[in-house]
């Protein structure tokens, strides 16, 4: 296994000291060699690095630590905006403002960012995703002044790490990988899959920090409670029509 998936870890401090440009260069060159369908690079990268913008995007990221502390922020956009405008230059009439197009591009942007953040990693540098992007998105586009058709998808802080936080706990393989066909799970397989994690050390942190009798009711109530999931699922939606992607 590649090293750097292997001892990946977020990181949310990180040290003041600049991304050298070399160094930068280097991680947007691996993102924009990623894997994309049909050649066409369906997203784009903003780079924020002035602290005026570092503080304009921070309160859309919920001001946490990796936002804040990062000297580099990459934020991820689908863009079938530049494909098509391309197209309409040579006479070809383009059809990309569709949900089918959206997730192309989608799965495009996210392939970038995980080049970038391997990348970056393998330079010594930390990285974290910021999934408050999809939460904002739509504010997060009017302060990079996106245009239609392009979205942001994600966010990678990117610095010199300020800490050394433990490895995460994954699931066994045998709770994702299934041979040939889907293995629905019965009740006794998905105790023994989750058995590791709600016996860790971590977990009865968490318990005891949250006043809950176990791991999922924290997922549900506290960290992803249903009436945030419908309100940010819907107004990513809007955004997501609003920039042009359902027009057919």
């Amino acid at each position: 296994m590649i090293k750097e998936i292997e001892s990946h870890r977020s990181i949310r401090q990180y040290q003041s000291r600049p991304v050298e440009e070399s160094v930068l260069k280097a991680i947007l060159e691996a993102a924009v060699r990623a894997s994309t369908v049909g050649n066409m690079q369906l997203y784009s990268i903003v780079v924020t690095r002035r602290e005026e913008m570092k503080q304009a995007l921070a309160p859309l990221h919920f001001n946490q630590p990796a936002a804040l502390t990062a000297p580099v922020l990459l934020t991820f956009c689908a863009d079938v905006e530049r494909f098509s405008k391309w197209c309409r230059l040579r006479g070809a009439e383009p059809c990309y403002d569709n949900f089918c197009w959206f997730v192309n591009a989608a799965i495009d942007t996210l392939l970038a960012s995980q080049n970038a953040a391997l990348e970056a990693e393998a330079h010594g540098l930390g990285i974290c995703y910021l999934g408050t992007t999809l939460y904002n998105a739509g504010e997060i586009a009017d302060v990079l002044k996106l245009p239609t058709g392009v979205i942001p998808i994600t966010t990678l802080s990117v610095g010199y790490p300020d800490e050394t936080p433990p490895l995460t706990d994954r699931l066994p393989l045998e709770g994702v990988v299934h041979d040939e066909c889907y293995h629905d799970y019965s009740d006794e397989e998905i105790e023994k899959i989750w058995a590791e994690r709600e016996a860790s050390e971590e977990t009865a942190k968490l318990l005891q920090e949250n006043g809950l009798p176990n791991l999922a009711r924290i997922f549900t109530e506290r960290r992803y409670p249903a009436s945030d999931n419908k309100f940010f699922s819907e107004k990513f939606f809007e955004e997501v029509k609003k920039r042009g992607f359902f027009n057919r």
